[in-house]
């Protein structure tokens, strides 16, 4: 490295964007992760949505988060970073949109008046076409999702990770530095179930505090009789978070209206406010918020140190001193 990175460069985006990566002699590395914190600094709090299996709705969680979110008035900004499966684009309804440069970076795609969103979708050319990546352009395009796009001031920041536990979830949290928590996803089958353990281990190795479990896909009701039917079974996300010592947020029911919904690029709760499934988002929205905020007065407290009172002084006997000695 020749110089200090901070010092001699100051472009704001990382160098993936720079046209003169090829012959730049600075620790690209380091000016990365300087470009990072630089974003990342003006975002209050940091929400990781993941699961360790694929097809449980994490997606479907993420974008009814964001929007219930900037629903509230809270400025929020949805990080797709997942790589081999973008959807978010789809259900927000702009696939097909690019995103445009700037002088600061890559501009968001400004979905509602609070809520912003990025995905590799809107940078690949066919979105139907597999991404046929080794590691090494994960870890670019993931350093360009958190240091290049300008996110902005926002009070949320959603990052929609792969399913697992492998190199993009390990790469997103070491780029953001500090999560405010994690939530998890899943459903009510006992094979789903198992796989909620290592979400929860990963967490807290990973050293992010996980704000609780959601049951997706959890019992139908029957548009016909209004009975509940266990499809998936049901319950099984509030057992287990008893048994880890995590919170159960909520369930999630298996409506028709919410698939359909994704499907035509219209939040759920946005559509149906008043159902019972939008009802659950919006109280898992309340939990994220005592959570995050709570977590961090706790975090920013001082301690306080008060005057010991003197009680008085205890004489020294010279035979106890013989004594010892």
């Amino acid at each position: 490295m020749k110089g200090d990175v901070m010092s001699d460069c100051k472009i704001p985006f990382t160098c993936e964007l720079c046209e003169k990566q090829l012959s730049c002699q600075l620790d690209q590395i380091e000016h990365n992760k300087w470009a990072i914190a630089q974003r990342m600094k003006d975002i209050k709090y940091k929400i990781v949505v993941m699961s360790n299996k694929g097809g449980v709705g994490k997606s479907t969680v993420t974008t009814n988060l964001g929007v219930a979110l900037a629903r509230k008035g809270y400025k929020v900004g949805i990080a797709d970073a997942d790589i081999h499966g973008p959807n978010i684009p789809i259900m927000l309804g702009v696939e097909g949109k690019r995103l445009k440069g700037s002088s600061g970076g890559v501009l968001p795609l400004e979905v509602l008046p609070n809520l912003k969103v990025a995905s590799l979708s809107f940078l690949i050319e066919d979105p139907s076409m597999p991404v046929i990546w080794r590691d090494s352009a994960k870890w670019d395009f993931l350093c360009e999702l958190m240091g290049s796009v300008c996110w902005g001031e926002l009070d949320y920041l959603l990052v929609d990770l792969p399913p697992g536990t492998g190199n993009e979830a390990i790469s997103i949290i070491e780029l953001i530095g500090k999560v405010d928590g994690s939530v998890i996803v899943t459903t009510p089958q006992d094979v789903v179930l198992l796989d909620v353990r290592k979400a929860v281990v990963f967490s807290r190795d990973s050293n992010v505090p996980i704000i609780g479990i959601v049951e997706n896909m959890s019992g139908l009701v029957c548009p016909h009789c209004n009975t509940q039917i266990d499809v998936f079974k049901t319950g099984g996300g509030e057992k287990i978070c008893g048994e880890l010592g995590v919170e159960f947020l909520g369930k999630i029911p298996l409506d028709p209206g919410i698939t359909e919904k994704c499907d035509n690029g219209e939040a759920f709760v946005a559509a149906y406010p008043n159902s019972e499934a939008a009802k659950t988002f919006g109280e898992i929205v309340r939990k994220c918020e005592v959570f995050v905020s709570t977590r961090k007065d706790e975090l920013g407290k001082v301690t306080e140190y008060r005057e010991v009172p003197f009680l008085g002084k205890v004489p020294v006997d010279p035979d106890f001193v013989e004594k010892i000695q």
